[in-house]
């Protein structure tokens, strides 16, 4: 009880002081509401207006892989989106010096942020981007990009520039990896082409000697001799031709059966050669837009209403408390 009364009383006095010195507590307020307006007014702090872009990264890097495979096998869909990996990647590729670097060369940002090239230019760029460009995630796995500038059109056609950069951008990397593997499907392609060519060749040799198919020359001689078991001479023509068959039996079933091989092989890495090159000749996008910027038509920084209300109440918090203190103080010299 004795607890409750004197913060009544407590709470009382403080009122009965603010009371007091209601006119000079009105004086600092209006004070720091005209001094925050001042400090805060355009020819002082420049307003900036916020543009952003909202897109789902794609989830696919190889189109032959996710176009011509078969359905059972495909790992990836081209319209499927929301994947974190894929957020994850498309981050680290907006905040790349790749990507970085062509943002300040398309955008000139140097004269456009008026960066004084004889101090250290790259760090105050650095500072000003990481101020004014910013990526984020947000909690559905798309990527935002949010541009504040002082003109409303530049802050929008930096935010959409970016969304384009990173598509192009993403596409060249891809290009670069995809040529070099198609060079190597390439190679391993014309070589096998070359081996199917020379067993080819080599049966086409035994097929000038009279050998086209061991399996059905065998058997057609092997019915003759039946048929002519009584003509001695027709008989022993026939064993000589089939002696001359059976010279060639292990050489004409390693190629035709090497050959099939080979052929089912040559289709394999066929199917492969033309993946890697729809892979370098096409390209789909790297992303599917959300939400494109536009020019906005209020200011985003600073908010002067809620930095003047912020900045008076704390002003007033702080008169209040210093008048507490010294009422104190007063007290106690009594």
């Amino acid at each position: 009880m004795n607890q409750n009364k004197d913060f009544d009383l407590n709470f009382v006095e403080i009122v009965k002081l603010v009371w007091e010195y209601r006119k000079q507590l009105a004086i600092i307020a209006v004070a720091s509401i005209l001094l925050t307006a001042l400090f805060t007014a355009p020819f002082i702090i420049a307003p900036k207006y916020e543009s952003e872009v909202v897109f789902y990264p794609t989830t696919n890097n190889s189109i032959g892989n996710a176009l011509f495979t078969d359905l059972n096998m495909r790992q990836s869909d081209p319209l499927a989106f929301g994947e974190e990996e894929e957020a994850e990647n498309a981050l680290q590729l907006l905040n790349s010096s790749a990507l970085q670097g062509r943002i300040v060369k398309n955008f000139d940002l140097m004269n456009h942020y008026g960066i004084d090239q004889d101090g250290s230019p790259q760090t105050d760029l650095g500072l000003k981007m990481e101020k004014n460009i910013q990526f984020f995630r947000t909690r559905h796995l798309a990527i935002q990009i949010t541009v504040l500038d002082e003109d409303p059109v530049k802050a929008a056609e930096i935010a959409n520039g970016i969304s384009a950069i990173y598509d192009s951008v993403k596409t060249e990397i891809q290009k670069q990896v995809s040529l070099e593997a198609l060079e190597i499907v390439k190679s391993e392609f014309e070589s096998k082409e070359k081996q199917v060519w020379d067993l080819r060749i080599a049966l086409q040799k035994l097929g000038e000697k009279g050998i086209t198919n061991y399996e059905e020359q065998s058997r057609a001689l092997s019915e003759e001799l039946y048929k002519t078991a009584a003509d001695g001479a027709k008989r022993r023509e026939l064993q000589l031709q089939q002696k001359e068959l059976a010279k060639y039996a292990g050489e004409f079933t390693y190629l035709n059966e090497t050959l099939i091989l080979e052929l089912e092989s040559l289709s394999e890495h066929r199917k492969r050669f033309e993946k890697a090159k729809v892979d370098v000749e096409k390209t789909l996008p790297q992303k599917f837009i959300l939400t494109s910027a536009s020019p906005a038509e209020k200011k985003s920084y600073p908010l002067r209403t809620l930095l003047t209300l912020l900045v008076t109440g704390a002003v007033l918090l702080f008169s209040v408390l210093t008048l507490v203190i010294l009422n104190q103080l007063n007290l106690l010299k009594k």
